[in-house]
């Protein structure tokens, strides 16, 4: 469940943003929505020209260029030291190539994640100097590698940095430091990824004289790749490289990418961000999640067609293997939570196994927090130290909560949205108490997750049209995602399975307009509403060919019972929590979680009408009709004491209950409760409070 957030649309402004720039309605409002009313901000961002700033501006950069110059020409070996995610693949082989078009002797070293970390290391830095590498150029790494930077010094070699993360009070003494986020940087954009920096390295190393035109040709589809990769907003100057990439990109003369595109499917297509995010990414991610991480720059960089080939193919092979594994370990942690539900009361969920892969535990972490709505930190358990890699939702910092613990910690690091650690096995579960104590201290009322509807529509505004208007805003991505429209008290008609099963296709109306949309990844068996159900709806438009022309496809990403208000009922679910933790409750909370008889009488009538029930709490709660305002916490504290009564077999997981009916044998007074009375018993010193008793038969 989520928090459904529509952007508030100005009506006047959105209907004079359609008529200056000759769009549809829905266009207009997606602009004013979005901040796009000025004619400038507008022309920035449809329009095409391409231009990015001086990369002179950034500090350091001309120190950079000159120490880059003299080691090319006194021919000193260089290392472009690069990490293993798709951002810092793609800069270290965009940096390298150049290089050594440029008759550099120049060689490029990626650490292993599991053996290495990320970033520089000592014992890398030994290898490199045995190697003979006189400097070092970090890509995509090194703000932060101050003990590192000055190792490299004492064995005499030089170091210059290219990040493009948070630099620390003390920067590295290197050559040169260029990060647009240092403090006494003055440039202009300062959201790149590594590679949009490694980029502008290249544009100062060809001058003041740079033909933009053809750099963009020759590395624009790799700039694209990390961009996308590293989630940086897709808005100013980032937007303008990717824009100018994905051209480059379907049609590139990198024989390694165009057989990777092969075999994720996407060659011959006109590539997106979106397809790039979801197709070329996690691809390259792979290698550096599992095996050797330079297999990945080994392709980009292939000019050999059997090399290629089978660089792709061993690439392709290990994202299916990652996605096994990561599925595998799910599966693993849904299993342990539906056999121990406990930790599903937690503000912040702390879950470790043994043996799973470090590598993509951060994913697993994501599909948890999805899954469950909460920040989550998933722990592999390795003998006596594990390690562990989190994600959050919007709202709280989970790097912040990370290091409230770090005296429980060997190692972490992060950024709000996502953490990771190194821990000893012994200290997990003081960790888990103490993340949860910070938790509950500065996020006593978690946020919640949000979908955000840019605009609600009515279904005659629904003309091929609105998607090919939407066009003008792509790529998509952070800070400009793909529109999402409401539909809201719409009725369904018909549901038809398609695609074998695996998808469906509803039938909608609404003032007198029937419209046909796709539920993409969900069976019959698994769609809770029925033929009648009056529910709204969260869609994406797109234009799609068809018969030789272009019809228009409206794809349900979410839905809800019409009405339903997801940040009221998130909040009676907390409230719920609270009172399982046994936390203080306020004489409020306590009333909103104590039914009275109508409600309890309402709720069983249904269950015994339907001889239970198995699906999403808030469908149920839309069926029985019994708690206004989507109290949540009521309807849950209800099947806790019907389930105490022997009344109902209860099993919940996921937001998902399966209740089944047991026989009754007598009279039961529901208020002849435990689980009531610990609740009354909850509520803090000095509250009045006031109840009933209830017989049900």
């Amino acid at each position: 469940m989520k928090k459904w957030d529509v952007l508030p649309c100005d009506r006047n402004i959105a209907e004079r943003l359609a008529q200056q720039y000759q769009v549809p309605f829905v266009m207009g409002a997606l602009m004013q929505t979005r901040g796009l009313t000025e004619t400038g901000q507008i022309d920035a961002m449809f329009g095409s020209a391409i231009s990015l700033s001086d990369p002179l501006q950034m500090v350091d950069m001309d120190r950079a260029v000159e120490r880059i110059w003299h080691a090319i020409n006194h021919f000193e070996r260089i290392t472009v030291y690069g990490d293993y995610d798709a951002d810092g693949v793609t800069s270290t082989a965009m940096l390298y190539s150049y290089l050594e078009s440029n008759g550099a002797d120049v060689t490029y070293y990626i650490p292993d994640r599991e053996r290495e970390g990320y970033g520089l290391n000592l014992q890398a830095i030994d290898q490199l100097h045995a190697q003979g590498t006189q400097l070092i150029i970090t890509v995509d790494n090194g703000i932060s590698s101050v003990e590192e930077v000055a190792y490299a010094s004492q064995l005499g070699m030089d170091v210059v940095v290219t990040d493009h993360h948070r630099s620390r009070e003390v920067l590295p003494a290197a050559c040169a430091v260029v990060d647009p986020h240092r403090l006494d940087c003055p440039s202009t954009f300062k959201d790149f990824a590594g590679v949009g920096v490694a980029f502008k390295l290249i544009m100062a190393l060809e001058g003041p004289d740079y033909d933009l035109t053809s750099l963009l040709e020759n590395y624009a589809d790799l700039v694209a790749i990390g961009t996308i990769g590293d989630v940086v907003p897709l808005l100013g100057e980032n937007r303008t490289l990717v824009r100018a990439g994905l051209p480059h990109l379907s049609r590139s003369d990198r024989l390694g990418l165009r057989s990777l595109l092969e075999n994720a499917s996407l060659d011959n297509r006109m590539l997106t961000a979106t397809n790039v995010a979801f197709g070329v990414v996690p691809r390259i991610n792979a290698t550096g999640r599992i095996g050797s991480p330079d297999r990945a720059v080994r392709l980009l960089l292939a000019e050999d067609p059997e090399e290629a080939a089978n660089l792709a193919a061993d690439v392709c092979d290990c994202n299916e293997y990652r996605r096994q594994i990561e599925s595998d370990i799910f599966e693993r942690v849904l299993e342990d939570l539906e056999r121990d539900p406990r930790p599903l009361l937690d503000r912040v969920l702390v879950l470790a196994g043994e043996g799973w892969h470090p590598g993509v535990i951060g994913i697993v972490a994501a599909r948890i927090t999805e899954r469950f709505g909460k920040p989550s930190i998933l722990i592999s358990i390795n003998g006596e130290e594990a390690k562990g890699s989190g994600r959050s939702i919007e709202g709280f910092s989970l790097f912040e909560a990370v290091c409230s613990c770090s005296d429980l910690l060997v190692k972490f690091g992060g950024h709000p949205m996502a953490a990771g650690l190194s821990i000893r096995t012994a200290a997990i579960a003081q960790f888990r108490e103490r993340i949860n104590r910070y938790a509950a201290v500065h996020a006593p009322h978690m946020p919640v997750p949000t979908l955000t509807i840019d605009c609600v529509l009515h279904p005659e505004q629904l003309t091929i049209e609105v998607p090919r208007s939407i066009r003008l805003l792509e790529p998509f991505g952070t800070a400009n995602p793909a529109p999402l429209f409401g539909l809201f008290g719409v009725r369904l008609q018909d549901i038809t399975p398609v695609g074998g099963g695996k998808h469906l296709r509803l039938t909608v109306v609404k003032d007198n307009y029937a419209l046909r949309c796709m539920r993409f990844g969900v069976s019959l068996e698994a769609f809770p509403y029925a033929v009648g159900d009056f529910l709204d709806l969260a869609v994406t438009l797109d234009a799609k060919p068809f018969n030789g022309k272009e019809t228009l496809s409206i794809i349900v990403k979410d839905c809800k019972p019409a009405g339903l208000d997801g940040a009221e009922v998130l909040q009676g679910l907390q409230i719920y929590e609270k009172g399982r933790r046994k936390e203080n409750l306020t004489a409020r909370e306590v009333d909103s979680l104590t039914p009275n008889r109508e409600e309890f009488a309402s709720v069983y009538r249904f269950l015994r009408a339907k001889n239970g029930f198995d699906g999403p709490e808030e469908v149920l709660l839309y069926r029985t009709c019994a708690l206004p305002g989507g109290n949540m916490g009521k309807l849950l504290t209800m099947l806790d004491v019907l389930s105490e009564h022997g009344l109902t077999l209860q099993q919940r997981s996921a937001g998902v209950c399966k209740l089944t009916l047991e026989p009754v044998q007598q009279k039961v007074n529901l208020f002849d409760s435990k689980i009531l009375a610990d609740l009354r018993a909850l509520q803090k010193e000095g509250e009045p409070y006031g109840g009933e008793t209830q017989n049900l038969q």
